[in-house]
Order: C-alpha cells, then sequence, then structure tokens
C-alpha cells in the first residue's frame, strides 16, 4: 500500500512538472530550477518566498533575497497589511500579490479598491484559482506555481489577440513592409526596408507617413512602455552598423514622441548593427528585410 502511495505521489509531480512547471521554466529563464525544486517541496510558501518568486516571474525587480522581495512589494501595496515575511501566506494575499505584479485588469470592484479579497475573486473568476478554495487558506509551492503558469498562459493569449489586431488595423490601412508578432519582450512591430535619406538618420516623407500610421495604432495601447530597435544590413564596418541603427532607431522614437505616442522617457532605444540578421545578407531582398527598425510594446510598464 505504502509503495503505491509513494508511486503515485511521483507520478503526480511528474505530470505536474511537465504541465505547468516546464513551460514556467522556459519563460523564466531566469529563475534557476533549484528554485522551482524548493518550491514544489513547500507545503505552504511564506509571504518573503511568494514575493521573491512573483516579482521575478513578473520581470518586476531584480532582488537580492526574499526578505527584499518582501519590503519592495509591502513598500507598493502588494501585500495585505501587518504580515510577517516568514509566515505563511493566504490564498486571498497571494491573489492580491499576483493582480498587482502581473498588472492584471480587473473589474469594477477590483479596480476601486486592489485589495485582496477582490483579487481573490478576480482570479477565480479568470480560472488562475481552480477547484473547492477558501481565501483564507494556505497555499501550496505547486498551487503558487500553478497560478503563475495560468497567469503567464493568459498574458501570452493578450500578447497574440493584441498582435493580430495590430495585423489586422496594417492590413486595412494598407502599410506595407511592417507585421507585428509576439517575442519574448512583447508585441513587436517590425518595419523592413525603412528608408532614410542618403549619409543621415533622417526619415524619408513615405517613411514618416507610414510611422504616422503606426503611431495612431499604437496610440491605443495605453500603459506599455516601448522598445526602438535599429537594425542594419551587412555592409560596412561593425562600428559604423552599429552607430548607424543607433541613431536611426533614435530617429523613429524622437518622430513618435513628436507625434505624441510615448514621453521620452518611456521609450528605451537600442541599435543591434547587422547581428541580428533575419534574411539572408547575400541577395538584396535579404539585405532589404535586415535593414529595419522594431518597434515593440514592453510586456511591463515600467523600462526593460
Amino acid at each position: 500500500m505504502m509503495r503505491n502511495r509513494v508511486g503515485k505521489t511521483v507520478l503526480l509531480t511528474v505530470m505536474f512538472a511537465v504541465l505547468f512547471v516546464l513551460p514556467l521554466s522556459a519563460r523564466l529563464s531566469a529563475q534557476t530550477a533549484q528554485k522551482v525544486e524548493d518550491l514544489l517541496n513547500q507545503e505552504a510558501v511564506s509571504w518573503a518566498g511568494a514575493a521573491y518568486f512573483a516579482l521575478e516571474a513578473a520581470e518586476k525587480a531584480v532582488l537580492d533575497s526574499p526578505d527584499e522581495a518582501f519590503q519592495f512589494a509591502s513598500s507598493q501595496s502588494w501585500l495585505p497589511k501587518n504580515i510577517e515575511a516568514s509566515s505563511r501566506a493566504r490564498l486571498d494575499g497571494i491573489s492580491l500579490l499576483l493582480m498587482r505584479a502581473f498588472d492584471l485588469n480587473g473589474g469594477l470592484f477590483y479596480t476601486l479598491t486592489k485589495n485582496s479579497h477582490y483579487s481573490y475573486r478576480e482570479l477565480v473568476y479568470k480560472k488562475v484559482i481552480q477547484g473547492k478554495t477558501d481565501p483564507e487558506m494556505a497555499v501550496s509551492g505547486q498551487e503558487f506555481l500553478f497560478m503563475i503558469s495560468r497567469i503567464l498562459a493568459i498574458k501570452e493569449a493578450d500578447l497574440e489577440k493584441l498582435a493580430e489586431e495590430i495585423n489586422a488595423q496594417l492590413e486595412s490601412q494598407h502599410i506595407s513592409g511592417a507585421r507585428a508578432n509576439v517575442t519574448t519582450e512583447g508585441v513587436t512591430i517590425s518595419i523592413t526596408n525603412i528608408q532614410f535619406l542618403a549619409n543621415s538618420a533622417e526619415l524619408t516623407d513615405p517613411e514618416k507617413d507610414k510611422i504616422r500610421e503606426i503611431a495612431e495604432i499604437l496610440k491605443t495601447v495605453h500603459g506599455q512602455n516601448l522598445l526602438v530597435a535599429g537594425h542594419t544590413a551587412l555592409a560596412g564596418t561593425s562600428a559604423d552598423q552599429m552607430q548607424t541603427s543607433i541613431e536611426r532607431a533614435e530617429a523613429v522614437a524622437d518622430y513618435l514622441v513628436s507625434l505624441g505616442v510615448r514621453n521620452r522617457e518611456e521609450i528605451v532605444v537600442q541599435g543591434h548593427g547587422a547581428d541580428r540578421p533575419i534574411a539572408d545578407n547575400a541577395t538584396a531582398e535579404g539585405m532589404a528585410l535586415n535593414r529595419r527598425v522594431e518597434i515593440t510594446i514592453l510586456l511591463r510598464a515600467g523600462n526593460r
């Protein structure tokens, strides 16, 4: 009987790992296998431990310890008041932490109160919390990992939907050479074969028209910062490629600011030179595809 019970426990653990932990680990490259294993072995997570894992999973902050994560989450009002870092975390409080850390939207009462009671109800409604539960119950490591996996799945679905909506708008406005895709950083609009005036980072008038139309789409996506990245074809020296990619990304970012899409501090600029080709630089067509600017709607509101 004992052997059968142990076998069943091992089987359930393996199934849980395959269904939830492995996809979670693929999404959370910064998380170590040891952290996941530690959580799986916990009958009840602590407030500090939950904050430490959740903040890293949501890419909110890079913190050195659970206690530091607890202090940060408490300062943001993402945890219930008057709790101890080492005490067992309750399901309703965990719900508040996850709703706030992952920037999940909720109904009217949650929006008005931002408290643990309505956070719990929101996660039940979103099916992040499943089965027979009580808001005051302790949360095991497995349950906590399951909740985060469900939230990541919801966020991924939201990104896919956003990319589809952007592509539909690009097509309806007949904007050529631009397409949105879900990437590891968010939803990226890639503008290929982007044209600048000769020997400069100044956009041509047709490209300004194209970016002006894309800007109207970006204005409909509120709260998320942008990343503008420049890429070049394989021509000239590496130093020239890098400098050109940075200057052209900055030109696009400045134009977006002038159009009122975001404030300058809400846009991150990067240059990659020719280091990230998406096509063969041996052909003119490939070089045109590699000569691009990418505008990414970042996963979270803060700068990356």
